[in-house]
Parts: structure tokens; sequence; C-alpha cells
């Protein structure tokens, strides 16, 4: 039963809920961009979890000026097309657009992440309010008209703090991961790009297609040193049960999620089989980078026809990642895509692309040394899958006050 003091409460109740503020977008103008004013957009906000401390734009003078700047601390929620409803909390100051609504806690009533899991829970009621209409899926008017059970401003904060504990052990997991991802590629770019590897300084060059290159290395096409889409499943040889990974599940350099089908029940375009190891590129509008690296993949896991699977047959496992994740591969295929609609490239394109190949010795230690890096990121990945599992699983209770809490 519900305690009597849990009670519902409009957010407009609880702190001050206001819709971001701009005008434009970031295609329209460009004298709007690149200043030192972090703007937050719909996309940021997604990829958070929970926090947002990054941006991937910024406002100039001119852009600050149509907007508003918001506080570190400030909860954003999305109201457009199929993210509705997405929240984030701030961790830096940062203006946002009319497409992000933020909320900010008045202390003395409201604690600010117990309101975040509260509407978290309520994303479906959102979502169904907001479906159907073009623009505006959901205005200040009808997140107000969904209000929030809450108990009084202490026991919002210590629900809150229990569960903000979980995410405060998945953002340092993921910063490690960040840190591991960003030493592993500084070393592929150091060594491979740069060509400062171990005795470089008496290391002659030669003349290549790719410009001058250090002697003994070798320009060879892809498909020299791996398997492009290597095996699938067929009716006869498909398993009962398979795990699959759709496109819209990949975003740049991590699979977001696998879903499991019955194989009568699953896509077309589940047929790919994919290994420890591979790298899944996207096909389809291959500047939107969608690709990712499989990592100790369960039984009978499957990839959509619409990527490319890239199997390392010569080369150490992340140096084909490396190779084939970085800016001028991108525009590679980018320039190889055809298709007005959705530029696409096909196994072909992989398999044609040039790539620089050291010798067999130098190829070993970078797999000596970023290996281990690739399995602690693994190894991460999987405790922040289960603290959220652990996390969501408490989420519902706690928040239907079916969990009473101690006082000291």
């Amino acid at each position: 039963m519900m305690k009597a003091e849990w009670k519902p409460r409009r957010l407009d109740e609880l702190g001050f809920l206001g819709r971001g503020k701009s005008r434009h977008r970031p295609r329209n103008d460009a004298s709007l961009y690149g200043g030192s004013y972090p703007f937050i957009q719909t996309a940021d906000v997604m990829a958070a979890d929970p926090y947002i401390t990054s941006h991937s734009q910024t406002y100039s003078e001119l852009g600050f000026q149509q907007s508003k700047m918001w506080p570190p601390g400030t909860l954003c929620m999305t109201i457009a097309g199929a993210n509705t409803a997405k929240t984030a909390i701030l961790k830096i100051k940062a203006c946002f657009p009319d497409s992000i609504v933020g909320f900010i806690p008045d202390k003395s009533k409201s604690d600010l992440h117990f309101v975040k899991y509260a509407l978290d829970l309520m994303r479906n009621r959102f979502l169904s309010v907001s479906r159907g209409a073009t623009q505006d899926n959901l205005g200040l008017d009808k997140i107000l008209s969904f209000p929030i059970l809450a108990p009084d401003v202490d026991e919002q904060r210590r629900i809150g703090a229990i569960l903000s504990a979980y995410d405060e052990l998945i953002e340092n997991s993921q910063r490690r991961i960040r840190i591991l991802e960003s030493m592993a590629r500084a070393l592929y770019r150091e060594w491979f790009v740069h060509f400062r590897f171990p005795g470089h300084e008496s290391h002659p060059r030669v003349a290549s297609p790719l410009g001058d290159i250090p002697k003994g290395w070798e320009v060879k096409q892809l498909a020299e040193v791996a398997d492009v889409n290597r095996s699938q499943i067929n009716t006869r040889t498909a398993p009962e049960k398979l795990h699959y990974i759709d496109i819209s599940s990949v975003s740049p350099g991590q699979i977001d999620s696998i879903t499991t089908y019955a194989f009568a029940d699953a896509p077309g375009r589940a047929r790919r089989i994919v290994q420890h190891g591979d790298v899944l590129w996207s096909c389809v509008r291959p500047n939107r980078r969608s690709h990712a690296q499989v990592m100790h993949p369960g039984p009978d896991t499957i990839a959509s026809t619409g990527f490319a699977v890239l199997t390392a047959t010569k080369v150490p496992f992340p140096f084909l990642y490396f190779a084939t994740t970085t800016d001028d591969f991108v525009a590679f295929l980018t320039n190889n895509a055809t298709g007005a609609a959705y530029p696409a490239v096909t196994a072909s394109t992989f398999e044609k692309a040039d790539l620089l190949i050291p010798p067999p010795l130098l190829l070993q230690k970078f797999g000596d040394a970023t290996i281990p890096m690739a399995e602690q990121i693994h190894t991460l990945q999987r405790q922040i899958q289960n603290l959220r599992r652990t996390r969501d699983l408490l989420l519902p209770r706690m928040l239907s006050g079916q969990v009473e809490l101690k006082t000291n």
C-alpha cells in the first residue's frame, strides 16, 4: 500500500521547469557556432548515462545571445521525435535548444536524482501522449499533466542517493573505458600514422602509393589481411534462438544493445555470423561512423546484413579496428558510397580499401599492448551492464514506496 506521505506533485511544484531556447540549428547559420559556449543537442542527451559531461557543438557570442545558459545540476529531457522523454543531468554549464526542456530542483522540495528516476519510469506514458504529433511532441503542458509520486524531500534524497550510487559507478567505468580507448588509439596513431614506432629513428623511408612510408612496410588491400562477411546463417543451419545486432543498436565505437529472438521471429536481415574480435561497420551512410568491435559474443550472435563484418586474418584485431576507423578510412568509404537518399558501400568497397601494413614483429608488439586494453574495456562494459540491470530492478520498487528505508 502506498505510504500516506507519498503524494502526486507537478514538476513546477518541485522546482523550475522551462524549455530550451534556440531559434536556429547548426545547419542554418554557421556564424552562430564555434565559440566558447557549450551547446547541448538531443544526441548529447541520448548518449549520456546519466550525466552530460561533454558537448559536440558550441555557440559563438552571437549564438549565445539568442539562447540561454543552464547551470550544472539541470535535468534535461528531450521532447521531440523517437527520442522523446530521454533524460540526462548536466554536469557543465550549457545552452540547449527548444527540443529539450530543463528542470532545476528546488532543494527544499525535491531531489534531482529522485525526479530523474521518476521521469524515467514514466517514459512510456510520455511517449503515448506524444505519438502522432509532427512538432512539439511533448510540450510543457503535457509534461505537467503527469505529476510524479513523491515523498518528503528527505526521503527523496535517500532514494536518490542509493540509485545515483549505481550511476556514479557506471560513470567511473565509462571514464576508464574512454581513457583506455584513447590510449590504444593514440598508440596506433603514434606508430602507424606518425611513424614514431620503436626504432624509427634509424629506419629509412621509401616511396609508396600512400606517400613515403618506412622501409619494409607494405600497402595492401584490406582483403589481404581480413575477411569481409566470412559466414552467415541460412534456414538449414539456423539456431532456434539468436541474439541480434541491428544497425540502429550500434553507435560510434560501441554496441548499445543486443535483442534475442526466436529464429522464426527474427528480422530477415539477421544473417551475419560474428565472432570475437570482428569489426562491425554499417554499410549505410558511413559518414555516421556506426562501427564497433565485437568482444566475446555469446553463442548464436548474429548481425544485420546491413553491416560489413570484418574478421582479421593476418593482423591483430585491434589493429584492424583502428585502421578501419580513422578519418581517412571514413573519408574513403564516404567518397565511394553510392545512392542519393541512402548512400551506401558494399563488401567490395571494404575489400579494395588500401591499408598500410607494418612488419609482423611490430604488429605483434601492437597486439601485445592493445589486446589487454580491449579485454579491460570489455570487462568494464560487462560491469556497466550488471550495474544497470541491478539499478533498473531496484528503481520501480524504490520509487513506488514499496521499499522502506531506515533512518539513522
